[in-house]
């Protein structure tokens, strides 16, 4: 395979004139400032990602604050942007980094070696935050050169993966790399979008295989779409006499893992529920107030919340680590998206 050095030069020729050089990060560039970014534009948009980098980088301007840090204040930081390993990862990343002197490190094998940190991110960091080559494959720049090139099959199969690894290595440039990787990325986040491309205004539409069979949203190729299973828990609000709750930290592993939460039922019936509150909380007669239930949405499947109210003191022994909060209190601890909401009905 072959393509001529036009390919870079029409994306970057493209970016000087309508790309985005005002970020948060494109400022005051360091590694550190780069590797946060790209590690919250993990699966997250740039709209969404823009305040909470700004918040974070206000507390942890350095990978040594971040580092000093305690794990509860790095995730109280992250809370509500979701997939909270990569707030975890960051933590443990920042700490290895000072273990091994404060500097980051500037090669690709060292980069991957940090947790949280793969292929294509770590590519993003050298290109973007040491101006070295760095080569990319980020969910953008798969839909840009799946579309350019024809390219069939999943994008997340093995054969497809490896031909898109491949033109990203073919096409990347071995000057302005780190522009090149900004304008890539930008192409799919605004010209080369998932429906309804502006192909019109694309620089790349001319050479585009997708454009000229008139198919550009076939590419890149998805597997057939499966229903989202829902599954439901029960989420315990036990008050003190002080107008406090009890919540307790869950596992670091699983979904907000580390976070603070209400005690959580996964059972379907009151029944279930009764029993439960019985063995495990030593609380056989209580009184229940259902709250409305309501549902968040994760990657893989949908979570229906049934808030209710438990009346009595409940046995704490076999919860681990578990505090009475205020409302006001808990939402200090960065607590998960829809528990937060569930907190601004509790006071």
């Amino acid at each position: 395979m072959s393509h001529s050095p036009d390919f870079a030069l029409a994306v970057l020729d493209w970016f000087d004139r309508h790309g985005r050089h005002d970020l948060p990060w494109q400022q005051a560039v360091t590694p550190y400032r780069v590797w946060v970014s790209e590690i919250m534009l993990q699966q997250t948009q740039v709209s969404t990602v823009m305040p909470y980098y700004e918040r974070f980088m206000a507390r942890f301007p350095t990978v040594a604050d971040l580092a000093a840090a305690s794990q509860d204040e790095v995730l109280q930081h992250w809370a509500g942007l979701g997939y909270y390993a990569r707030g975890r990862n960051l933590h443990k990343a920042a700490q290895a980094v000072m273990a091994q002197g404060g500097e980051f490190p500037d090669t690709l094998a060292g980069l991957e070696a940090l947790s949280g940190v793969g292929r294509s991110t770590a590519g993003a960091i050298l290109a973007l935050g040491f101006g070295q080559r760095g080569i990319i494959l980020d969910g953008n720049v798969k839909r840009v050169l799946a579309r350019c090139f024809a390219v069939e099959g999943d994008p997340a199969g093995t054969a497809a993966l490896a031909r898109l690894w491949a033109l990203a290595e073919e096409l990347t440039p071995h000057q302005r790399s780190g522009p090149y990787v900004q304008a890539m990325m930008d192409l799919g986040a605004t010209l080369c979008t998932r429906s309804k491309p502006m192909c019109l205004y694309c620089p790349l539409q001319s050479r585009c295989q997708a454009f000229a069979l008139g198919t550009p949203t076939a590419f890149p190729h998805k597997k057939a779409a499966k229903a989202q299973p829902v599954k439901s828990a029960f989420f315990l609000i036990f008050d003190n006499p002080r107008g406090e709750q009890l919540w307790v930290r869950r596992p670091s592993s699983g979904i907000w893992g580390g976070l603070w939460c209400l005690p959580e039922v996964a059972v379907e019936s009151e029944a279930e529920l009764r029993a439960v509150l019985a063995e495990r909380f030593g609380l056989a007669q209580a009184d229940l107030q259902y709250l409305p239930p309501f549902r968040h949405t994760f990657s893989h499947y949908h979570l229906e919340l049934r808030p209710v109210r438990v009346s009595g003191a409940p046995n704490v022994a076999g919860e681990g680590e578990c505090g009475w909060f205020s409302p006001e209190r808990a939402r200090d601890l960065g607590l998960p998206a829809p528990l937060l909401r569930l907190s601004g009905e509790l006071g």
